[in-house]
């Protein structure tokens, strides 16, 4: 006999179901339990006097056994749960639990400890499925649009990027390092003739941070793609990208989202406003007396993109909002440059920055210049040889899912979001 998902289950049919015994009650003459599969929940009732092997059977189960039900779904007016009850002539136990370690009330570091456990709540369920929406939605517009998905290297042979802030790790006789992004990789595939490109991977950040939105291991949502008219076409794009990703949670996951999140998918429309960095520091100083501290001059930080969040709200009604015009001292050094400027930009989503956009330089000799002056040479031979023998102009960005899901789902830190988390004081489980 196949199992039937509990959604799937037709009245009077002989059948089996399977799942959680989230609840287990034994009055005198019956034992109801709740059991929950991927689909939904049901009432199981079991009457004493007429079924005492399966009565031997449920002794000593707690909630959170695995059990197995044979019998049939039947209509009743009594019954809480949709007005179905199931009625078993057979149980098999297949994993019985202990007591859980975990209540309803502990703090985040024992949730943590015990991840799989609280991730057992329907809240906590939704919110894995929500994410996986998200990134499908995403995901399948790329497709849509003639990108190929790649998949690049995390074990590299040298210090990406900056130099700074990777994990070393021992790789037979020499040091290797875990990648900080995909980017040195994702643009050697646009100088391989592969004009648009995605990954969702791990990407690993060796900062003692600890904060609401960072982790050391997050999951990145990266893309390139080749002859951007400007930089005007890769906001366009990710306006796009995002658009596509939210309407997939919104038709798929809204009232849950609703119901246990206490908040509401909010579909943006296009364009995003756009504001230059030097622009935006004068408009949170007249509009909220706010001065950025002198060594953010040319950046933002966390109360800049709080402000910049209401600045948005208030101004353009908008959650979203596309920041230009950084200093090239905060920007990498791929970043092509207009006038010493960097064609790139930063988005801003709820009080949080989620995007580092730009065009990306693709010149030999300029790139080679500009990675010089940040003080990286030997780090960065093997990427500059991409560009030695021909590579198209091209531009991307890059979005953290888990701060996305965070951000969506007003969840207060990456520790609650994350399906595992990673920080500086966490490696388990």
């Amino acid at each position: 006999m196949k199992r039937t998902l509990i959604n799937n289950l037709v009245e009077n049919e002989e059948t089996k179901v399977s799942g959680w015994a989230k609840k287990v009650r034994d009055t005198k003459y019956m034992i109801f339990v709740v059991l929950e599969d991927r689909t939904g929940s049901i009432q199981v009732s079991i009457d004493k006097e007429n079924n005492k092997d399966i009565v031997k059977d449920m002794e000593g189960i707690l909630p959170d056994s695995v059990l197995e039900f044979e019998g049939k779904m039947v209509l009743s007016e009594y019954v809480k749960q949709g007005g179905k009850e199931f009625l078993p002539t057979k149980v098999n136990r297949l994993s019985k639990a202990e007591a859980l370690p975990l209540e309803d009330n502990a703090n985040i570091d024992t949730r943590l400890d015990y991840r799989w456990l609280d991730l057992r709540s329907k809240k906590n369920n939704i919110m894995m499925k929500v994410q996986s929406e998200f990134v499908k939605g995403m995901r399948e517009f790329l497709y849509n649009n003639d990108f190929t998905e790649i998949h690049t290297p995390k074990l590299i042979g040298t210090a990406s990027e900056s130099g700074s802030e990777v994990f070393e790790v021992d790789y037979f006789d020499r040091k290797a390092y875990l990648a900080q992004s995909p980017q040195f990789y994702k643009q050697m595939a646009i100088a391989s003739g592969l004009e648009r490109v995605f990954e969702v991977a791990p990407a690993f950040r060796a900062e003692n941070s600890n904060t609401y939105r960072h982790a050391t291991e997050f999951t990145s949502f990266d893309l390139e793609f080749a002859y951007p008219d400007s930089i005007e076409d890769i906001m366009s794009l990710e306006e796009d990208l995002l658009i596509a990703g939210l309407t997939s949670v919104k038709e798929k996951y809204e009232n849950e989202i609703n119901e246990l999140f206490n908040t509401e998918v909010i579909i943006p429309t296009k364009p995003f406003p756009r504001i230059k960095l030097e622009d935006l520091y004068k408009e949170l100083h007249e509009r909220y007396g706010y001065e950025i501290p002198t060594e953010d001059i040319g950046d933002m930080n966390n109360e800049t993109e709080k402000l910049t969040t209401k600045f948005a709200l208030e101004v353009y009604g908008s959650e979203f909002i596309f920041v230009t015009n950084y200093s090239k001292a905060k920007r990498p050094f791929y970043h092509m440059r207009d006038n010493d400027t960097p064609i790139g930009y930063d988005l801003i989503w709820r009080g949080t920055e989620i995007t580092t956009g730009a065009v990306r330089e693709h010149r030999y000799d300029i790139l080679k210049k500009q990675a010089e002056e940040k003080g990286l040479k030997k780090d960065v031979e093997f990427y500059l040889e991409f560009f030695k023998y021909g590579c198209p102009p091209h531009g991307g960005f890059a979005l953290g899912v888990d701060r996305l899901t965070m951000l969506l789902l007003c969840i207060p830190s990456l520790k609650e979001e994350m399906f595992v988390f990673r920080g500086p004081n966490r490696l388990n489980p």
